[in-house]
């Protein structure tokens, strides 16, 4: 197979395969002579912001000098994204050699009357040959959906987990209370191994608490009292973290949402718990912190322009703080949109009710997902929003949403990473024109 097919027979899957459990994950692994064996892992699960915490801890890994795989997902324009090593994403020849060992494996265990690899389950297998391969010294592992029975946790010696915010989503898999979704995400904690956890939510925190008692995992709770927020501008934030060990050190990250600075102080606190284990300079630190890039989470992708991929209840709650912050000095566009498996009525009342926009842009995004943009049009005209105008076609409505930005003004995409993605997209387009 070449790239592209190889790349269709991953989309595929899903359509002739189950949920396996770990106990397969764990064979595929040895099958493929374990190696995720060959580096080291902090695993971080958690409902937002775990691939920005994964971020900031691979750019501060790369400025101490290791060399670092990441593997996150999903992945906004093209599946490479999913595999980064030292921070760029990997090509489409080491993508290929990989999918070739894993559906080779796939091949066997079918012919075996055994379970085909999932969708995630590949890539995951996948990740782990590449970075393997890659000779990488540390590799940031995101989950997939929860954690106790993700692919993921399959790697069971991880230098450190990581558990980021906890709130509502995917509850017909994880349950429909905190405490459930909590207890599902726990399920990455590894006896003895230290686990660090956004301790927000007073319900998450507890469960994640009892869960390392248990397991006699040394555990350290990261509160946003901890940090103290000096300046939030459009170029990004300087805070503190209020402690002995950072002392008065300033931080800066290059990100205008205030929520990341809870994930960069998970991050923190990780380096700080590590210390022995992992030496990093206080500079490193800091030059990590300043240089961390993350695609879709209040990414600054033009002038003026942010996407985001705020596409539940805690997700649109955060933009929406980001957004007030900024709607008392700038004029504000939006571009929204969302899929219909997302409570996107809700979503729009909470934006209606807190934000003024100069000018609203729907469009629709999704495939077989999608939400007719005059559908979404029509709640907004409904909540009470003026200026409000539908556009099908993603490209036509980004430049429609630019243009009414105007110079003076600030303009945020948000509703799906499905609408980051194609924007994303369209821009790298235009560029290459």
């Amino acid at each position: 197979m070449n790239y592209e097919e190889a790349v269709a027979y991953i989309d595929e899957t899903p359509k002739f395969t189950t949920k396996n459990s770990l106990e397969h994950t764990k064979e595929c692994l040895r099958r493929l002579c374990n190696p995720q064996e060959k580096f080291r892992v902090i695993h971080v699960a958690g409902t937002n912001g775990k691939g920005s915490t994964c971020a900031f801890l691979t750019s501060i890994l790369r400025e101490a000098g290791y060399s670092c795989g990441l593997f996150t997902s999903p992945h906004l324009v093209e599946i490479n994204e999913r595999f980064q090593i030292n921070e760029v994403n990997i090509d489409n020849d080491t993508f290929l050699d990989a999918f070739h060992r894993v559906k080779a494996l796939s091949d066997e265990l079918v012919a075996e009357g055994s379970y085909h690899p999932t969708y995630f389950e590949m890539l995951f297998l996948m990740g782990m040959v590449i970075f393997a391969e890659a000779g990488v010294d540390y590799v940031t592992l995101e989950t997939g959906l929860g954690g106790r029975l993700d692919a993921t946790t399959s790697v069971e010696n991880p230098v450190a987990c990581v558990i980021t915010s906890i709130s509502f989503d995917h509850m017909q898999y994880l349950g429909d209370t905190i405490e459930a979704i909590a207890g599902e995400k726990a399920g990455i904690i590894v006896p003895g191994v230290p686990v660090i956890y956004d301790g927000n939510n007073p319900q998450a925190a507890a469960v994640i608490r009892g869960r390392a008692l248990e397991l006699g995992s040394p555990f350290y709770e990261v509160r946003a009292e901890d940090a103290e927020i000096l300046t939030n501008t459009k170029a990004g934030i300087d805070f503190c973290l209020k402690n002995e060990y950072y002392g008065n050190t300033v931080f800066t990250i290059p990100f205008i949402a205030k929520y990341q600075v809870k994930n960069a102080s998970l991050a923190l606190k990780t380096m700080e718990v590590l210390k022995e284990s992992l030496p990093v300079s206080l500079e490193n630190i800091c030059r990590g912190m300043a240089g961390t890039r993350w695609q879709g989470r209040m990414e600054t992708v033009l002038p003026g322009v942010i996407v985001d991929g705020a596409h539940n209840e805690d997700g649109v709650a955060k933009f929406v703080e980001t957004a007030a912050h900024f709607q008392e000095e700038y004029p504000l566009t939006l571009l929204f949109s969302a899929v219909d498996d997302k409570d996107y009525t809700d979503m729009i009342r909470t934006i209606c009710g807190k934000i003024r926009f100069r000018h609203i842009v729907v469009t629709q995004v999704g495939g077989y997902r999608m939400v007719p943009a005059q559908k979404l049009a029509g709640i907004f005209r409904d909540l009470g929003c003026g200026s409000v105008e539908a556009v099908e076609e993603i490209a036509d409505a980004f430049e429609a949403a630019q243009n009414a930005r105007g110079e003076d003004g600030m303009l945020f995409c948000v509703g799906s990473l499905y609408l980051v993605g194609e924007i994303k997209d369209v821009i790298r387009r235009r560029k290459n024109d």
